[in-house]
C-alpha cells in the first residue's frame, strides 16, 4: 500500500498526494468540496503554484479517464485554462 500525503488547501478542501511515480506528481480532491467561486479559485491558484515552481503543466481530468483532461495551467499562457467543453462531457 502506498503511502499518501494529505494536504488541506483550506478548512474542508483536501488534496491527496499519491507517490506513483518519480517524474509525476499525481493528486485527487473530492469536487464536492470545491463549493462556490472562492474554492475555485484557490485550486485554480494552486495548479498555478505548482505549474510555475516546476515550469511545467498541471492537468486536472476525470478519475479513469486521464488521458481526457478537462482543466489545466497553461505554462506558456501563465494562467488556468480550460481544456474540454463541458456541455460535451458524457
Amino acid at each position: 500500500m502506498l503511502p499518501i500525503l494529505r494536504v488541506w488547501l483550506a478548512p474542508g478542501v483536501l488534496i491527496n498526494f499519491w507517490p506513483y511515480s518519480a517524474v509525476e506528481i499525481d493528486f485527487d480532491i473530492d469536487l464536492r468540496e470545491l463549493q462556490g467561486q472562492q474554492r475555485l479559485d484557490m485550486l485554480c491558484g494552486f495548479f498555478a503554484l505548482i505549474g510555475r515552481r516546476l515550469d511545467k503543466p498541471v492537468l486536472m481530468a476525470s478519475e479513469g479517464d486521464y488521458q481526457h483532461p478537462v482543466l489545466g495551467f497553461d505554462v506558456d499562457a501563465d494562467r488556468v485554462v480550460l481544456l474540454a467543453d463541458p456541455r460535451l462531457a458524457g
